[in-house]
């Protein structure tokens, strides 16, 4: 893993475990393993230290639920047996202090505008990937709904977090109902 790789896992393991505050130089390179030259030369600035963090974070999960939407897809599970597998991936993706940092970082760019682009970016990525799973599952006007899946999955990951749940018990009843109320009557 190059040193750049390294700054940015471990501004986000800071973020998850200790909050935007902990995110100091010397906390992070000394949590990456690297000198502080070496941060300050990848990073000139915390702005685009946590704009990259949350960039990357997006980037790979949205590559990891896509290797998992494809393998569904493939499955040709319909709108009544995808909401329980994709509760099963859930417990997948919500593992470790990344998630709390991902939440952080969105909510923290609502305070500061050098974020907020690198948010709306990310978000747009989930509703494209919306997008493309409702497609899958021939749910109609697919781009109008994937907003409203992605905002219930992003309530969910609060509570669960929030709570202390472990489980993702209740997601697979909210997507059911959301793709249920999707479908023509």
């Amino acid at each position: 893993m190059s040193a750049r790789d390294q700054i940015l896992q471990a501004t986000l393991r800071l973020v998850g475990e200790r909050g935007i505050g902990a995110v100091t130089n010397r906390a992070v390179a000394r949590a990456a393993g690297v000198s502080l030259g070496s941060l300050t030369y990848h990073f000139p600035s915390q702005e685009d230290l946590l704009r990259e963090a949350l960039h990357t974070f997006v980037e790979e999960e949205i590559s990891r639920i896509t290797a998992y939407v494809t393998a569904l897809a493939d499955e040709g599970l319909g709108p009544i047996q995808a909401p329980d597998e994709v509760e099963k991936a859930i417990l997948d993706f919500t593992d470790g202090p990344e998630q709390v940092a991902n939440l952080e970082l969105h909510l923290h760019a609502a305070r500061d505008p050098s974020l907020r682009e690198t948010s709306k970016r990310s978000v747009a990525a989930y509703d494209r990937l919306a997008t493309a799973v409702l497609g899958a599952l021939e749910i109609p006007d697919a781009e109008r709904h994937a907003p409203a899946v992605v905002a219930m999955l992003y309530g969910l990951a609060i509570r669960r977090l929030a709570t202390g749940d472990t489980s993702a018990t209740g997601t697979a009843d909210a997507f059911r109902l959301l793709l249920l109320g999707a479908l023509p009557r």
